[in-house]
């Protein structure tokens, strides 16, 4: 596509000159979908897709439906429920071109749905999730003989002006749904969203039908005939209509046939396209799967970063950081792949079902959107320590404080390197709300350390009114042999549980939290609050605790908050600047 960064001019002698920005991120990719994202004059916004890129000054709406008197005299409402028409383009170097625009109804009621039972649970798709749905079910060429033909989609026009949401019968609480699922992109409530197909030759099925060119029964035949080519695709729309398909009357007065003499057909209207349960599962095991492979491979990427994630090093580990748009937080994902970014945005895991793995402290596990197992606690970061200063070992855990998550991570990942295994670090979340800590309990002594830390844009890594979330890797087993083939090699107990349940004895609890002591204590560090709870036992699949060559349970461990080198008093690890 060339320089994304440059201003982009175009202009006809048929009508006035029109400029139009690059956006600030004007390659943008949504849903799987990239865009070329231009911002007009006025403020609207228009994506265009692979297939909208070669028509770009054509689809200025300056040469369509902006220009009201224009719009008017060359477009024709098509048959349906929404605002859809077809409509003829302003001429571009002497060319006109014929497209379909189409009012988008995210958020809205759909109509009958109380009364139609296939309409049960059903929503409007937003455009970009009626686009990438498309593209998909257009791609499965290359997965399974047989081809379905659409329209191609061309591009997202979003008009600058305001209008109530009610004006449109868009509603908050279902518009909230549908943002869910876009992570890249804020839908705005109060604008409209056009997007524009090219337009196919042919008439509907049912113009076919009224014009007599096939009976009642092969229009049924029809219309069952694509739903089960679709279905085998592994897509469905929930309103099949025979408005729905295109097809071509040749000059002899039949239909155009393929060389078996079935009817040839397209499919148009998407806004109520779904992938089958089936193709849904197997899209998101194939996301999972490559999420596997690249962790086993995080750190050998190249640092290919597009312009709105970068790569740092703090504390001598590797991050792709970004700013979480949908909540105004920041991101750092563990590794240099910055493909692995979008599993770690909040909106795929914070809200999904969890489970609380303790009583004390806030650790959860919850599976993702994208099917990846997670654990994720809150850092204590900032607070002081609940310790009693005239026990001597909780005296030591008062003066030293809670680790950051980028010391815990540090920390880990130093372990690793000794052969000492631990849990997985992910990825550290900083929220964009806004959070107090009374100012008796305050602990400033990490805010004081990691305060030349800075991100891209100058923000302090911490934030001091601000939580932050560590997530590490749900144990299952080591990535290497995940990414090989999903399946569950392990299942992690702590230790304490472990003995809590008889797994394990008296005797061998003790030797196990000692044994780990005396490993960290070579290392050069400890755990000021070391106990059973922090130590991760593994059970394979017939329920035996996995054993080291000494006959000892393996351990690997799960809790960083309080670890420290023995020869520092004040500090985890070296600070360094990324």
């Amino acid at each position: 596509m060339g320089n994304y960064n440059a201003l982009v001019v175009f202009d006809t002698d048929k009508f006035d000159a029109v400029a139009a920005h690059l956006a600030l991120r004007p390659r943008i990719a949504i849903l799987g979908v990239e865009y070329l994202h231009l911002q007009l004059e006025d403020g609207s916004d228009l994506y265009l897709t692979e297939y909208g890129r070669p028509f770009s000054r054509h689809l200025l709406p300056e040469n369509h439906c902006a220009d009201r008197d224009w719009f008017a005299a060359h477009r024709v409402k098509l048959a349906g429920t929404s605002a859809i028409y077809k409509a003829r383009t302003k001429e571009v170097a002497g060319i006109s071109k014929d497209i379909v625009l189409k009012w988008n109804r995210m958020g809205q009621d759909i109509p009958g749905e109380t009364e139609a039972s296939d309409l049960a649970g059903a929503k409007f798709n937003s455009p970009f999730e009626e686009f990438s749905l498309v593209i998909e079910m257009r791609n499965t060429r290359y997965e399974t003989a047989g081809q379905l033909y659409t329209h191609k989609p061309l591009g997202i026009y979003v008009p600058r002006q305001y209008v109530e949401a009610e004006r449109m019968g868009r509603k908050k609480y279902i518009l909230d749904g549908v943002q869910r699922n876009h992570e890249q992109i804020t839908l705005d409530l109060n604008r409209q969203y056009a997007v524009i197909y090219e337009w196919i030759k042919g008439i509907d099925a049912a113009e076919a039908f009224k014009a007599g060119l096939f009976d009642d029964e092969t229009m049924r035949g029809l219309i069952l005939r694509s739903n089960r080519e679709m279905e085998h695709k592994g897509f469905f729309v929930r309103d099949s209509k025979p408005h729905h398909i295109i097809v071509r009357p040749r000059s002899d007065g039949q239909l155009l046939s393929d060389a078996k003499g079935n009817i040839l057909y397209a499919l148009v209207d998407f806004e109520l396209l779904e992938r089958t349960p089936q193709r849904e599962q197997t899209v998101r095991m194939a996301k999972r799967k490559t999420y596997l492979v690249k962790q086993a491979h995080r750190f050998e990427a190249e640092n290919n970063f597009p312009p709105d994630l970068a790569a740092v090093n703090i504390m001598s580990v590797d991050y792709v950081y970004g700013q979480v748009k949908s909540t105004g937080g920041r991101l750092w994902v563990v590794g240099r792949d910055a493909a692995l970014f979008e599993y770690f945005l909040p909106e795929k895991w914070r809200k999904t079902p969890r489970t609380e793995l303790s009583a004390t402290h806030h650790v959860y596990h919850t599976v993702t959107k994208d099917s990846i197992h997670l654990v994720w606690r809150i850092s204590r970061v900032g607070k002081k320590p609940d310790a009693d200063p005239l026990v001597i070992d909780e005296e030591a855990i008062g003066a030293y404080g809670y680790n950051s998550p980028f010391e815990e991570v540090s920390l880990s990942m130093e372990l690793t390197r000794s052969g000492i295994e631990t849990v997985y670090p992910r990825a550290i979340y900083m929220t964009g709300h806004k959070s107090e800590i009374a100012p008796d309990l305050v602990d400033n002594s990490r805010y004081d350390s990691h305060k030349h830390l800075k991100t891209p844009h100058g923000h302090p890594v911490l934030g001091k009114h601000h939580e932050h979330i560590i997530i590490w890797g749900y144990w299952n087993g080591p990535d290497e042999l995940l990414a090989a083939k999903d399946e569950e090699i392990y299942k992690g107990v702590d230790a304490l549980t472990a003995y809590g349940q008889g797994r394990i004895t008296e005797e061998e609890y003790t030797c196990v939290v000692e044994a780990t002591g005396r490993r960290l204590a070579r290392a050069g560090i400890e755990d000021l609050n070391l106990r059973g709870s922090h130590l991760l036992l593994s059970l394979d699949r017939s329920g035996s605790l996995v054993k080291d060559d000494q006959g000892i349970p393996a351990v690997r461990i799960c809790n960083f908050e309080l670890f420290k080198h023995m020869d520092r008093s004040n500090s985890s690890i070296p600070l360094e600047n990324g």
